[in-house]
């Protein structure tokens, strides 16, 4: 490469040599969105190694909105969140938490758990390896993440075409603990363009737990390809799994 470069005209060279550079250095970024689910923490600023890369995420929110990504550097990095507007008092210690990013891939990271919480409500950030790769042809995929410390030890999720009959058939997920993210499930499209019907109990019950019966929609008209990340949470300010997941559009 170098040797090239002196064989070419000033203002080639450095615009060669600036390519190079940048193909260099496009492999160590990775792809990070952030989703809040700390049911009593005000909008938070998500940094990383001390610089920025989200502002005044709501509870429930996430950001960048799906399907974008923030780049961020690979490697070892650290998390850190404040209540939006200040750099004081992080919320996740004098330390962050530390996570380690590979370049080239994507993820999910939820912020979760309870300011000033103790055991299964302890503050985290919940880092989940995401796979985009696009679902073959006529079907689509969902994957669920438990970020309700306040729900049951470990849920069961039922993944029934709408519209529901009332019959559960089996689990598409077993006994998805809190913090844990499961396998991404595909399916077949729903050919009435109805979507789907989740059904969340405990894990070894039938019994909808608080009634959780959430109806998907229809993904937007979108009839294949698809992929829907549902990331299950508390109630804002209280203590029990919300009925409502957040619903992330992945891909479509």
């Amino acid at each position: 490469m170098f040797r090239l470069l002196k064989t070419l005209p000033p203002t080639l060279a450095l615009a060669a040599l600036s390519i190079f550079s940048a193909s260099c250095g496009s492999g160590s970024q990775s792809q990070i969105r952030f989703v809040h689910t700390i049911s009593n923490a005000l909008a938070l600023d998500v940094n990383i190694n001390t610089t920025k890369v989200a502002s005044n995420i709501a509870f429930g929110g996430v950001q960048p909105t799906p399907p974008a990504y923030t780049k961020v550097a690979s490697g070892s990095v650290t998390i850190q969140a404040y209540n939006t507007g200040t750099t004081t008092n992080p919320i996740f210690g004098a330390n962050g938490v530390t996570a380690s990013l590979s370049s080239s891939s994507q993820y999910t990271v939820v912020l979760a758990g309870a300011i000033n919480g103790m055991g299964t409500n302890a503050l985290a950030a919940l880092q989940k390896t995401d796979n985009n790769a696009v679902p073959t042809s006529g079907n689509v995929k969902f994957r669920v993440i438990n970020a309700s410390p306040s729900g049951p030890p470990a849920v069961d999720v039922y993944i029934e075409a709408t519209p529901f009959n009332g019959n559960l058939t089996n689990p598409a997920i077993s006994a998805l603990a809190y913090t844990q993210a499961s396998s991404y499930v595909t399916l077949p499209w729903n050919s009435n363009g109805s979507g789907w019907t989740i059904i969340v109990t405990a894990a070894g019950s039938t019994t909808p737990y608080n009634g959780f019966n959430f109806n998907t929609g229809n993904f937007g008209g979108q009839s294949t390809g698809a992929i829907r990340t549902l990331v299950l949470t508390d109630v804002q300010n209280g203590s029990s799994m919300s009925l409502t997941p957040i619903v992330l559009s992945d891909l479509h």
